[in-house]
């Protein structure tokens, strides 16, 4: 069993930065593919970001390549989202995501809201 923990949401002015952070319990950590989505209103969840356990490369949206790093401290079982020039359309509540099972996203975190104002 893996429990997510998001952090770090909040408001920001277009082009700020903001650094989301998601905790995870359990020993499966260190060898789970996370990721990042969002859900904007209205909209559905799309994904952000992710990173492998071993080689740790990233792959990103479109949408946020340039502006958004991903990155994992297995040492402390956290998955980060850092976010720069940060665009009105950027405001989505975003949730991190574990692959466990290495068959997709089967554990997800509650969400934190980022809302950007223009």
């Amino acid at each position: 069993q893996v429990q997510l923990v998001e952090s770090g949401g909040g408001l920001v002015q277009a082009g700020g930065s903001l650094r989301l952070s998601c905790a995870a319990s359990g020993r499966t950590f260190s060898t789970s593919r996370m990721g990042w989505f969002r859900q904007a209103p209205g909209k559905e969840r799309e994904f952000v970001a992710s990173i492998g356990w071993s080689l740790r490369i990233p792959y990103y949206t479109d949408s946020v390549k340039g502006r958004f790093t991903i990155s994992r401290d297995n040492a402390k079982n956290t998955v980060y989202l850092q976010m720069n020039s940060l665009k009105p359309e950027d405001t989505a509540v975003y949730y991190c995501a574990a692959d466990v099972s290495n068959g997709g996203f089967d554990y997800w975190g509650q969400g934190t809201q980022v809302t950007v104002s223009s």
